[in-house]
């Protein structure tokens, strides 16, 4: 199932991406204990914006995970493509979503 794009105007920062992580069944995906971080680049597959930064795990039993944009991450409006990486407390690490990206779109001020 592709994913929902996320909305941002340029400069913003009070809008952060939220997302529940699920596996490749669709079932919810426990963090408990997990780190997560938040990347994305310019699509497709160009210059990376956002490398790495930490994410909060919001609700660790369905898998909520959020990321609040710096003015750095928005201050150039352009179509992006996401993911957040976790990485379990037992060293594994997986990739959310793990098929494609998250589209977030930068839309460019008009003033």
């Amino acid at each position: 199932m592709p994913e929902t794009p996320f909305y941002i105007g340029q400069n913003d920062t009070g809008s952060p991406i939220t997302r529940d992580l699920k596996d490749a069944f669709g079932a919810p995906v426990n963090v408990t204990g997990a780190s997560v971080t938040f990347s994305m680049r310019v699509k497709p597959a160009g210059t990376v914006k956002v490398d790495g930064a930490a994410a909060t795990v919001v609700s660790v039993g369905i898998g909520r995970v959020r990321y609040t944009f710096s003015a750095s991450d928005t201050n150039t409006a352009d179509e992006y493509e996401s993911e957040f990486e976790c990485t379990f407390s037992n060293g594994t690490i997986q990739t959310f979503p793990n098929r494609g990206y998250i589209p977030v779109f930068v839309q460019d001020d008009i003033g």
